[in-house]
């Protein structure tokens, strides 16, 4: 069973930087063929894709990431993640990692809080 963990979050001023990481386990042998993506959620809206990363390394963003945000993988450490740059009060969210295996799996989501 795909389990999906996330960690890096925390509270950063307007202007600095973040990396969250997505771990996968339950089929290490296959994230190397996952499509992975990451998604935000802030209070009293819903959850928006921010970017995503195929199997085979190609990545997308969200305009709202764009020129700011970098999406990675490491197959050989099951893990995926997000460099944010250049944090907005507007970031502010609490960020998943998704990935579709039949069904959408996503972890427990990272809190990021951007504010002076």
């Amino acid at each position: 069973q795909v389990q999906l963990v996330e960690a890096g979050g925390g509270v950063v001023q307007p202007g600095g930087s973040l990396r969250l990481a997505c771990v996968v386990s339950g089929s290490e042998s296959s994230f190397r063929r996952y499509d992975m993506d990451w998604y935000r959620q802030a209070p009293g809206k819903q959850r928006e894709w921010v970017a995503g990363i195929t199997g085979s390394d190609s990545s997308s963003y969200a305009a709202s990431a764009k020129g700011r945000f970098t999406v990675n993988r490491d197959n050989a450490k099951s893990t995926v993640y997000l460099q944010m740059n250049l944090l907005k009060p507007e970031d502010t969210a609490v960020y998943y990692c998704g990935t579709y295996v039949a069904r959408w799996v996503w972890g427990q989501g990272t809190q990021v809080t951007v504010s002076s």
